[in-house]
């Protein structure tokens, strides 16, 4: 389990992160999203213990990763945003080498690396220099080295970064069968990554957290009753007027025409799929596809940004921004 309360973290007169708490518990994968700058790998630097913050408390099963670091980092797997890999180490001497910080026992590590190197399929690459590995095979060294111990809880700051499709869907593969025996945070650009393999998701934005819920929970109310109708080219105006005279239907705009024409149909929030077919059957105009417009979460994470970015920025210090207690001033302030 992953506690964090009140944690917050300033740059001069900037919160990078500002008084956010949250709890991950056992076996969950959530999901940590937010736009470039928002504070999301200040946070997970935070939680390992590599930066120090300014205020507020982490504590990972139990241990507090400022009062004791040694034991609740024994809890944790971290991969950042750039796999630190030594590169005149062959993949098998960094693996050792990781052991060694870790202080695994040496009888219990080939089984363990045979293992890891399977999971994450880097078999082949045992003897190769990371140096001379592929970005794609760099991520999974990376996240080889966050699995040795296999630490409770794993920390994970976009895992399939420069990894092809095929790749993507191996390694999120992994994360889904990881997450039956370790609490995950992940972090990812890829919002279809997110939905696939998170159970909750936390979208952070100006060092605040501002939304917090399940995939599906947050996708409603975004643009989940919005469809994408396609007709024949020739019936697009005819069918654009009748779909604009139709109650419960708020807006039908064409967005695409060539040998079919595609409509974006919009409603306030209701299921317009039957009015949609009752008004193409009235008109004898064949639907060539209907199918929801856009993906439920990237909609519902572009409504809650721009939505907070009408807000003051928070990086401005207001009296009521300052902690009161003096008890949450510990930390550094740098």
């Amino acid at each position: 389990m992953i506690e964090v309360k009140k944690l917050t973290k300033k740059y001069g007169a900037n919160f990078a992160v500002n008084n956010i708490s949250f709890v991950v518990h056992d076996g969950e994968i959530l999901g940590f999203l937010g736009p470039n700058g928002a504070g999301k790998t200040t946070t997970m630097n935070m939680l390992t213990g590599f930066i120090s913050s300014t205020s507020g408390t982490v504590r990972i099963n139990g241990y507090d990763i400022v009062d004791d670091p040694i034991n609740a980092k024994k809890q944790l797997g971290y991969m950042p945003d750039v796999p630190p890999l030594y590169g005149d180490m062959t993949v098998m001497e960094y693996l050792h080498f990781v052991c060694d910080i870790k202080k695994i026992k040496k009888d219990k590590r080939e089984e363990m690396l045979e293992k890891i190197t399977s999971l994450t399929g880097i078999e082949k690459m045992k003897g190769r220099l990371c140096k001379n590995l592929s970005k794609g095979y760099r991520q999974r060294v990376g996240l080889a080295q966050a699995l040795v111990g296999f630490p409770e809880v794993l920390i994970l700051d976009e895992p399939t970064s420069g990894l092809d499709p095929e790749q993507i869907v191996e390694i999120r593969e992994v994360i889904k069968e990881l997450g039956k025996n370790h609490t995950v945070i992940l972090s990812s650009h890829i919002l279809s990554e997110v939905s696939a393999i998170c159970d909750r998701v936390m979208i952070i934005n100006n060092g605040k957290i501002v939304a917090t819920d399940s995939t599906e929970k947050l996708s409603e109310g975004s643009d989940a009753a919005a469809q994408l109708l396609s007709v024949p080219s020739e019936n697009a105006e005819e069918a654009l007027e009748a779909l604009k005279q139709k109650d419960g239907i708020m807006s039908a705009t064409l967005v695409g025409q060539g040998k079919e024409a595609v409509l974006k149909i919009e409603s306030s929030g209701e299921d317009i799929r039957k009015a949609i077919f009752s008004v193409m059957s009235e008109k004898n105009i064949p639907i060539l596809k209907l199918q929801p417009s856009g993906d439920g979460l990237e909609e519902a994470f572009m409504r809650i940004i721009r939505g907070e970015n009408e807000q003051p920025d928070p990086g401005f210090i207001t009296e009521e921004d300052e902690p009161n207690d003096a008890s949450e001033k510990k930390g550094d302030e740098s």
